[in-house]
């Protein structure tokens, strides 16, 4: 039986909670722990099973200054905001920073087991941008450990519901009582979501006093992800249709080496902690090339390795170059990173004696849904945390392993101002339930399959790691087209996931194209060739 108050009504349902998590990974799970700790009543929404968000498939692991002998927080923020091309925000970069410490102990306090060394300290890594080893990690499947502890925990604390296969549709707001919401609206108020339960098809209600986006992120708007394909910017996308702020969408991050085998959506991640670990990028003849474009090697940021890797593919007309780690003791590399040893085995790579095909994929949004210090968003009691939040923290481009720090600083400081003022709210009994009356199923899913690869291909030819005036152009024209014929296929459609998916990746794609069409210079993750940056590649 569910501990919100719940009621059925012509089919569907309503619930009532005091917090509403939109999203299972590290943010929404930590926020969910903490509001509940705290005595709120907790609803959990979940678009799969809690096993497929994106946290789950994090192999490098989570920044944090432990080791004190050597490293200190100035040397955490410089690096961050070396990282981010001097646009992150200062108070946000100090926040993470300076509060991770207290926050990876209440990991370790959910159970979740970082790798030690003999000694009893942690056998820390170190990955592209930072300048000591502070990363600290579960072999090379960090992710999945946090998200297997969290989602133990999570499951048997009191005061929190999961709902599994449910799909968020719209945040509720004074646009859903009959008055007219514009962006210069200045008290949008959120009061809740209208939820698809996947089993029934039927939309129900879930009323909150204060909802929280933990949508994650945007990798299933290119071809070529990292991503779990669930991440379809949903969060982000039902925040700027409710005239929500969204900020720095140009800085998509794309990890330099994600494991090249066609056909593979999503690739497979091979984590910068293999650089860090003295892996070497070389081309296709064996000849290493990051002396070409930075002092650090390897181990520059991963902008600068992304764009290199691109450079030169297209200089030698090739769709990959190699990871080589050979050199390095075998044993010590199996031990090192277990599971990219087995998945490139299975595919007849043996990492200890074979140079590893790598191509950069779409893998780390840096901006999404603009929050304050407290996690709050621009609409009134709605809270966003991880990667679906724009914190200010990563700027123009994210540190390594800053991410999932990131989250649940932001999570512990979003449920702290959420338990503060959570009595100073209450329901709204005069939301009216989603009305699909005279909307029919598609009757071709072809449809919306055959537009989701336009837009993916649109993203990845147009929108990438190199941009330019023309290709954006010519992005937004054919980008146009398909949104008009998405908008109307939704409004005569009963929704499903499916075609919701689609409509959150064209308005995702939108903003990605919009904001990178503003900015007028080649900064942090967004070059282009039409403004160049004199020190970039």
């Amino acid at each position: 039986m569910s501990i919100g108050y719940q009621e059925k009504i012509l089919e569907t349902m309503v619930y009532k909670y005091d917090c509403l998590v939109i999203g299972s990974g590290i943010g929404g799970m930590s926020f969910a722990l903490k509001a509940a700790r705290g005595g709120a009543k907790v609803a959990v929404i979940c678009k799969t099973a809690p096993d497929e968000a994106n946290t789950y498939f994090a192999q490098g692991g989570v920044a944090s200054v432990t080791n004190l002998e050597v490293d200190n927080f100035e040397k955490h923020i410089h690096d961050t905001m070396v990282a981010g091309d001097w646009l992150s925000d200062p108070a946000a970069v100090e926040k993470v920073v300076k509060n991770a410490p207290s926050q990876i102990a209440e990991l370790i306090g959910w159970g979740v087991d970082f790798d030690k060394k003999e000694d009893g300290n942690f056998d820390l890594h170190r990955e592209g941008g930072h300048s000591e080893f502070r990363i600290l990690h579960h072999a090379d499947n960090t992710g999945a450990e946090i998200q297997t502890s969290l989602v133990e925990t999570l499951r048997g604390t009191p005061g929190i519901d999961l709902f599994e296969n449910r799909f968020a549709v719209e945040i509720i707001t004074q646009h859903h009582l009959g008055k007219i919401v514009t962006r210069r609206t200045p008290d949008i108020t959120c009061y809740g979501a209208y939820v698809l339960n996947e089993a029934t098809e039927q939309v129900d209600t879930f009323l909150a006093k204060t909802t929280v986006m933990a949508t994650g992120g945007v990798g299933s708007v290119y071809t070529t992800t990292t991503n779990p394909l669930i991440a379809t910017g949903d969060g982000i996308a039902m925040v700027y249709r409710a005239k929500g702020t969204v900020s720095d969408m140009e800085f998509i991050q794309f990890h330099p080496t994600a494991l090249y085998h066609p056909g593979d959506r999503p690739s497979f991640l091979i984590t910068e902690a293999m650089r860090g670990y003295g892996a070497v990028l070389k081309n296709l003849d064996g000849k290493e090339f990051m002396h070409k474009y930075d002092e650090r090697l390897s181990l520059a940021p991963r902008d600068i390795v992304a764009r290199a890797i691109d450079s030169e593919m297209k200089l030698n007309g090739t769709d990959h170059v190699y990871l080589d780690v050979t050199h390095k003791d075998p044993e010590e590399t199996k031990r090192h990173f277990p599971n990219i040893y087995e998945k490139c085995l299975s595919l007849g790579i043996d990492i200890t004696k074979d140079m590893i095909p790598v191509a950069p994929a779409a893998h780390y949004l840096c901006g999404g849904i603009k929050v304050n210090l407290d996690g709050e968003s621009s609409i009134h009691r709605l809270y966003a945390v991880g990667e679906c939040s724009c914190t200010g923290l990563h700027g123009g481009n994210r540190l390594a392993s800053n991410s999932l720090i990131e989250a649940v600083v932001y999570a512990d400081a979003a449920a702290r101002h959420v338990l503060e003022h959570l009595n100073e709210y209450d329901w709204r009994d005069d939301v009216p339930q989603w009305n699909d009356e005279g909307t029919v199923h598609p009757e071709e899913m072809v449809l919306i399959t055959q537009s989701e690869k336009e837009v993916n291909q649109i993203m990845g030819y147009y929108v990438g790691i190199v941009r330019s005036d023309l290709r954006l152009n010519r992005a937004w024209n054919r980008l146009d087209i398909l949104y008009q014929e998405t908008e109307k296929l939704f409004k005569t459609s009963k929704p499903s996931r499916k075609l919701c998916e689609l409509r959150n990746i064209i308005n995702v794609a939108y903003l990605i194209m919009r904001q990178a069409m503003e900015r007028k210079e080649s900064r942090g993750l967004h070059f282009t060739v039409d403004y160049p940056h004199p020190d970039k590649v």
